[in-house]
């Protein structure tokens, strides 16, 4: 219990942390359709805009990285692994972890960590007319690695457990998706009975706690 609780802290973590950041898309949004009403309707372009909505983007990707790993939604060659019983994957997962994704996260943090630095100490600016700040964009890449990597050694942790019970933890989630669980059905190879029926109850469940959204939705139109 300690474990799982440990696990859905740092999926918390990450989880607040994305959520947060991901605020940038509309805010970015916003800034490009004000940018294209002053360059087209005012005839008055921002020097600085393309440089601001690229930190802005980048921003909110990188800072989205751990809870996108929290929710298992990075994007992996599934031709294998999801036709894999959970040890199996487990181990594969944990000796990628070990190999590329630690040592690598570790060199971003550290290298962005001296980039950084380089940067405030020397306040660096942007290149383009109206130069602005370019430094607190390079203090998010450090930042970046070590929320990562934190989630990175919880996705260590699940990987211990699953090996040695043979199931893998529960993750703290967000939302729901029926489409994930149908592909679990049709796809995998290996499904047990236990977890089919599983699957299919989830599924139900998901679909009527749609259609009653979609019925409140349309009570409250009318």
């Amino acid at each position: 219990m300690n474990t799982l609780k440990l696990l859905h802290t740092a999926d918390s973590i990450s989880t607040w942390v994305g959520k947060t950041f991901a605020w940038l898309i509309v805010a970015l949004m916003v800034m490009v359709m004000g940018e294209v009403f002053k360059r087209y309707a005012l005839n008055a372009p921002t020097a600085w805009i393309f440089d601001a909505s690229n930190m802005m983007y980048g921003t909110a990707f990188m800072m989205c990285g751990a809870y996108t790993l929290s929710q298992d939604g990075h994007v992996r060659g599934d031709f294998f692994y999801g036709s894999a019983k959970p040890r199996t994957q487990a181990s594969l997962d944990f000796v990628l972890y070990i190999l590329f994704f630690i040592p690598g996260v570790i060199a971003l943090t550290w290298a962005g960590w001296t980039y950084a630095a380089d940067a405030i100490a020397i306040r660096e600016m942007t290149n383009s007319g109206d130069a602005i700040p370019l430094y607190p964009f390079k203090a998010i890449i450090p930042l970046t690695g070590i929320i990562v990597l934190m989630q990175g050694l919880a996705e260590i942790i699940r990987c211990v457990v699953c090996l040695k019970t043979g199931e893998w933890p529960a993750r703290l989630k967000d939302a729901n998706e029926i489409d994930v669980v149908e592909q679990q059905l049709s796809a995998s190879v290996y499904v047990d009975e236990d977890a089919k029926r599983d699957a299919i109850e989830r599924a139900k469940h998901i679909d009527e706690a749609a259609h009653q959204r979609g019925g409140h939705a349309m009570g409250e139109n009318k």
